[in-house]
C-alpha cells in the first residue's frame, strides 16, 4: 500500500468518534506526545523559553487538528474586512511544503515549491504582503521592516508557535470536529482540547449545504462552552480555467461532460460536497493535504475534464494540457446568536491589547 493511501486510512480512523482498534498500539506514543506538549507549554509559560511581542497586534488563525480545516479562506475574509475598516494587514506563514530557508517574501510569481501552496494562494488572492519562515517572529519582523505601513499581522496557522505572542487566537474546525479527541499519533490533535479555553473564538467550517450550526462533538462541549462560536460557509459558483484565470464558466457549462474532481486539502470531501451542491456528477480523487503533484497524478483525467481547488491549482498549472477548471471559494461568516460579529470580537480583543 502506498504511503499516501496509508496516511489517508489513518486519518480516516482518527475522525471516528471512538478510538479505532487499529490505533490502540499508538496510544503510548500519544501519551508521550502529550507530556512533550505540556512541558513545552510550561517552559514558555514560566519564561524558560522566551517569547517575543511584535510591535503591531498579531491575529493567529489556526487549528488544533493536523491538516487543513479552512483557515486560508478565513484569512482572506479577515484581510478584506480589516481593509474595509481602515487597517493595513500583512500575512505571515510557516510556508508548509516549501523549501525556503530563512525568511522569504512571497511574490505573485514565486515558485510554489519554494514558498508553499497556501502562502502563494494568499499572496495572489489578497494583494497584501505575505512572508514565510519557520520562525514566525522573524517573518513578522521582516514583513514590518519591508512594509512599515502594515499595522496588524495575520498569522496563517501558528496556534502552537508560542515563541510569538499574539493578541487574538481563532481556532478553526471543520465538520469532522476533533475526531477521537486523541493527540498524535493516535488521533488528529496537536494539543489537548482544553487548549481551546484560551482562544478568542471558535469558527466552524460547515459543508455548503449545512443550514444550521454544527453541533460540537460531545468531547468538545466542555472545552468550548464559554467560547464565542461562529459558522463559516465556503461559497463558490463560477470556475476559472487552469490555463487562463480570465476564462470563466459555471456548473451549467460543465454538465454532460465526463468530470474528474481532485482535492489535496485537509478534508477533500468538503470540495466534493461543494461540487455536488452545484449539481455536478464526477469521479472523486482525493489526495493528501499539501500533496506534491506530478503529471502522473493527473493522468486519470485524460479522457475528461478536471476540476480542482484553488490550492491545488497553484501547483498543477504546468502539469496538464487537458481541459481543467478551478473553483475559487469565499468565506461567509454567520454572526453569533447574540448578534456579535467575528470581526467585532477580534477588534475588541485587539483594542484591549490582551496577549494570549
Amino acid at each position: 500500500m502506498r504511503s499516501g493511501a496509508i496516511e489517508q486510512r489513518v486519518r480516516g480512523l482518527w475522525y471516528k468518534q471512538r478510538l479505532a482498534l487499529a490505533l490502540f498500539p499508538l496510544l503510548p506514543l500519544s501519551w508521550l506526545f502529550r507530556l512533550i506538549v505540556r512541558l513545552r507549554h510550561s517552559l514558555y509559560r514560566y519564561g524558560a523559553l522566551r517569547s517575543y511581542r511584535l510591535p503591531v497586534p498579531v491575529i493567529v488563525i489556526g487549528n488544533l487538528t493536523v491538516g487543513g480545516s479552512g483557515k486560508t479562506p478565513l484569512v482572506l475574509w479577515l484581510v478584506e474586512r480589516l481593509c474595509e475598516r481602515g487597517w493595513r494587514p500583512g500575512i505571515i506563514s510557516r510556508g508548509h511544503g516549501g523549501t525556503a530557508q530563512g525568511v522569504q517574501a512571497v511574490a505573485l510569481d514565486s515558485a510554489c515549491s519554494l514558498v508553499g501552496d497556501e502562502p502563494l494562494l494568499l499572496a495572489r488572492r489578497s494583494s497584501i504582503p505575505v512572508f514565510v519562515a519557520r520562525d514566525r517572529v522573524a517573518a513578522g519582523l521582516a514583513l514590518l521592516s519591508a512594509h512599515p505601513e502594515c499595522n496588524v499581522i495575520i498569522s496563517d496557522d501558528g496556534l502552537q508557535h508560542y515563541r510569538m505572542q499574539r493578541s487574538v487566537e481563532i481556532a478553526v474546525f471543520d465538520a469532522r470536529g476533533a475526531g477521537n479527541a486523541r493527540l498524535l499519533p493516535a488521533g488528529p490533535l496537536r494539543e489537548p482540547l482544553r487548549r481551546l479555553s484560551a482562544v478568542t473564538a471558535l469558527v466552524w467550517n460547515a459543508f455548503p449545504q449545512a443550514q444550521a450550526p454544527i453541533q460540537a462533538p460531545v468531547q468538545m462541549s466542555q472545552a468550548t462552552l464559554a467560547l464565542p462560536q461562529f459558522m463559516m460557509r465556503l461559497v463558490g459558483q463560477r470556475f476559472f480555467a487552469l490555463s487562463d484565470a480570465q476564462v470563466r464558466c459555471t456548473a451549467d457549462n460543465l454538465r454532460g461532460k465526463r468530470l474528474y474532481a481532485m482535492a489535496g486539502i485537509g478534508d477533500p470531501s468538503r470540495f466534493f460536497a461543494q461540487l455536488a451542491a452545484l449539481g455536478l456528477e464526477f469521479e472523486a480523487h482525493p489526495f493528501p493535504d499539501h500533496h506534491d503533484y506530478c503529471s502522473e497524478d493527473l493522468a486519470f483525467a485524460d479522457d475528461g475534464v478536471l476540476l480542482m481547488t484553488e490550492k491545488d491549482a497553484v501547483k498543477c498549472a504546468a502539469l496538464t494540457v487537458r481541459e481543467a477548471w478551478v473553483l475559487p471559494v469565499d468565506a461567509q461568516i454567520v454572526a453569533a446568536p447574540d448578534g456579535q460579529s467575528l470581526l467585532d470580537t477580534i477588534l475588541e480583543k485587539i483594542d484591549g491589547c490582551t496577549l494570549a
